[in-house]
């Protein structure tokens, strides 16, 4: 997965969003080629590429709901149409084999399509999301699964995986907690993230309170997301087929 992403060659290992690249230059365009990428040609319909942290965080900021960097460590992938860049698609690797884990796979295997953040654009999201995954997969031979989330809060119900032929599995638990961090709201997923070299015994919200936050508490919220594979190997394919269902209506 990608590490230092800082040009057009595919990636090797997954970066991590603790160490952000350089600044903006100064006098950079309103939708700059950020730093770490490369600097198309005009004349290029379209180009998808390994970019740096700053460049994905840029668009997350700027055009994703979330306007939330992932925790995680990220494989980003820059958009460009007509060198004029357009935003990022990024994957992630989790902390824990919890992702894949129901498909008997651990976390050099899977990983997650974090962050689809796109202007408005040219060119069709699944053609963009379709050059980022030949990228990975030709970078990691031993990925075999994406997974993937749409959120029904945000009105989502996974257009781009059912035009790119993702197979949907159905939806989350309906009830997932959340925790309050130094007054910041962190999914259950990522506390245990954060919380992963906790002792045996011992919960994430427990190591929370002890090590980080005494006042860490949990909440509650009523969420639904549907789930979308995306098998990178036939065999994969064939295990994961039988899972499929109907793709939820609009």
């Amino acid at each position: 997965m990608p590490a230092n992403l800082t040009s057009a060659r595919p990636p090797t290992s997954l970066a991590s969003t603790s160490s952000p690249r350089a600044p903006w230059p100064a006098g950079a365009a309103e939708h700059p080629p950020p730093p770490g990428g490369p600097w198309t040609d005009p004349a290029v319909p379209l180009l998808v590429a390994p970019c740096s942290w700053h460049a994905a965080r840029y668009a997350v900021l700027r055009w994703h709901y979330s306007q939330k960097m992932p925790r995680s460590k990220i494989a980003p992938f820059g958009v460009w149409e007509h060198g004029e860049f357009t935003g990022a698609v990024m994957f992630g690797r989790p902390a824990t084999a919890a992702l894949g884990s129901p498909y008997g796979l651990d976390q050099t295997e899977c990983v997650e399509l974090l962050r689809v953040a796109l202007r408005p654009h040219e060119h069709p999201v699944t053609q963009m999301v379709a050059a980022s995954l030949r990228q990975l997969r030709a970078a990691c031979p031993g990925l075999r699964l994406i997974v993937s989330y749409a959120d029904t809060a945000q009105g989502h119900r996974g257009g781009i995986y059912q035009a790119g032929n993702w197979i949907y599995t159905g939806t989350t638990n309906p009830t997932n907690a959340s925790y309050v961090v130094h007054g910041q709201l962190v999914h259950g997923r990522t506390l245990r993230h954060m919380a992963v070299n906790r002792p045996a015994g011992e919960t994430a919200e427990e190591f929370m309170r002890r090590t980080v936050d005494p006042d860490v508490r949990r909440v509650v919220e009523s969420t639904v997301k549907h789930r979308y594979l995306y098998p990178l190997d036939r065999a994969m394919r064939r295990q994961v087929g039988p899972l499929a269902k109907p793709y939820p209506a609009a």
